[in-house]
């Protein structure tokens, strides 16, 4: 008896903050996505119709704002998680090796990962400010970093890896680390180049952090909010408006409480999607 409720003690903790925090939540938002509330009325039902208005009504303003959002988000993916990817492999493959004052390298590319983005941002906003900005100082120009397309999705990629390109890095590193010096010996031995042996012996070794590095960024890019949020307010216009920002403004500036659950459960089954597909995709390449 002692044994069979042993591992259930030790489970308890974490259960108990699993469900008050994510099973209680995703139910009471899959119940207000299908009621109309804002706050000061009792929440009245409609069914479907968040979604209907979202999903398939074209003309409706909330189509408009989430598509154009969620476009943003996607866009916003497509240039981060690429780069988030292949810089830090590249960064954990440089201090990975015998290099002399490797583990202040380590330290430097892992420091801007401590700050909060409120910190992170306000430095970048002072760095590439159009008028006074160090940036625009050495390059002798103007350029409207924050203010204009393509410059503001530049400065919030260059702003996104600065940050979080040390998170990766020292997951690449402990998956390197782990790989064994006898296969490397092996291939030397077989006359393979470095180039060969990074194809055949540091990638398959790397097989388990790429999955869950790949699938952790893209959803941690697609729940940006903080950088756009504080550096371009999603403009202009509505070009850096992501889907975070507009759930957002609509639960707690437009008080449209179903509403902003049905884009939040909508962003919700996409990702899952995603990273099923890319959970699917690095296994199966990995089983051959």
């Amino acid at each position: 008896m002692h044994r069979k409720v042993t591992p259930y003690l030790f489970l308890a903790p974490h259960l108990l903050f699993f469900i008050v925090f994510l099973v209680v939540p995703v139910f009471y938002g899959i119940y207000i996505s299908l009621h109309n509330w804002n706050y000061l009325t009792e929440p009245e039902f409609v069914g479907l119709e968040n979604y209907q208005r979202l999903l398939w009504m074209p003309r409706s303003i909330e189509f408009q704002e989430f598509w154009n959002a969620f476009g943003n988000t996607l866009f916003f993916v497509v240039l981060t998680v690429p780069l988030l990817i292949v810089i830090p492999l590249m960064l954990a493959l440089g201090v990975n090796t015998d290099v002399r004052g490797r583990n202040w390298f380590r330290s430097i590319f892992f420091i801007p990962t401590m700050f909060s983005v409120a910190t992170i941002v306000l430095i970048w906003v002072w760095i590439l400010d159009t008028n006074a900005g160090v940036v625009n100082y050495y390059l002798d120009q103007a350029i409207p970093w924050l203010s204009n397309t393509p410059w503001v999705w530049v400065s919030l990629v260059v702003i996104t890896v600065w940050w979080t390109v040390g998170t990766n890095m020292i997951l690449f590193l402990a998956g390197l680390q782990d790989i064994p010096d006898h296969l490397y010996e092996a291939a030397w031995i077989d006359g393979a180049n470095a180039w060969q042996r990074f194809v055949h012996v540091t990638l398959p070794g790397l097989s388990g952090p790429f999955t869950f590095i790949t699938i952790m960024t893209t959803v941690a890019s697609f729940n940006v909010f903080g950088q756009p949020h504080m550096a371009t307010q999603g403009g202009p216009g509505t070009e850096t408006e992501v889907l975070m920002m507009l759930i957002r403004k609509t639960a707690f500036s437009d008080f449209q409480m179903g509403s902003a659950s049905a884009m939040a459960l909508i962003m919700a089954v996409f990702l899952l999607v995603i990273s099923y597909i890319q959970f699917r995709f690095h296994t199966r390449t990995d089983s051959r």
